[in-house]
């Protein structure tokens, strides 16, 4: 209750104050390079990439040096890697469930996802954002013959040094409470993993633009996903 006054009494500010954020921060473009190919050697592990810039690459000039790339690497020591990357700037959940409809069938063994800052900062509704996350579980377990889908959670908005306060701390707020939400959603699917995405914050680790993550970040965030992948996958 306390939190719903709060922001009713902030509205003007946090208005304010994302809109000078949208006016000042840099647009930083989508990484070049490779969104296909195969990489390592093992045994065979296909891997889709899907959802907003941070699953793009967005803070990082080479995709070599994005999630996908480092991804990639990491797995390819313990696997010949056949990857796909899906991901587009912007994209909200609803907009990475229409391109999952879009794609041909294939058989996947793990699907990696981005998705929910853009949701946070466009006012999506949490049970709204929950019902597109769970159509798109259903969705990747129905049409790729049951990957394992791991939900990379949203980063920590709350330390984002390109958000001034107080709109850090309410978009800080609904990216928790989302993440919390998701968390709890898939604790009845099996094949489903939520990751939460705890990189250190430091300058170090942010892109210029201070809100998506840079080459460290991205390593980080590779390194994490290829153990998890790679306890699954040897688990069968």
């Amino acid at each position: 209750m306390r939190n719903s006054l709060a922001i009713i009494s902030l509205a003007p500010v946090l208005i304010a104050q994302a809109l000078y954020v949208r006016r000042v921060t840099p647009r930083l473009p989508e990484p070049l390079g490779e969104r296909s190919g195969e990489h390592g050697s093992g045994p065979p592990l296909k891997l889709l990439i899907a959802g907003d810039s941070a699953a793009a690459g967005v803070g990082v000039s080479r995709q070599s040096e994005a999630l996908s790339g480092q991804l990639v690497r990491a797995l390819g020591q313990n696997f010949r890697v056949s990857w796909k990357l899906i991901a587009r700037t912007g994209h909200r959940a609803k907009d990475v469930l229409t391109m999952l409809e879009e794609i041909p069938p294939e058989k996947l063994d793990v699907v990696v996802t981005s998705i929910g800052v853009n949701d946070v900062t466009h006012g999506t509704g949490r049970q709204t954002w929950i019902a597109r996350q769970e159509k798109i579980i259903r969705l990747l377990l129905s049409k790729f013959d049951s990957p394992h889908v791991i939900l990379s959670g949203i980063p920590p908005m709350h330390l984002f040094p390109a958000l001034p306060q107080p709109l850090r701390w309410y978009l800080g707020s609904r990216a928790k409470h989302f993440n919390h939400a998701l968390e709890q959603s898939v604790q009845g699917c099996s094949r489903c993993t939520f990751v939460s995405i705890d990189f250190p914050l430091e300058t170090t680790y942010m892109a210029d633009d201070g809100f998506h993550p840079g080459t460290r970040a991205y390593s980080f965030w590779a390194k994490h996903l290829a153990g998890i992948i790679t306890a699954k996958i040897e688990s069968r």
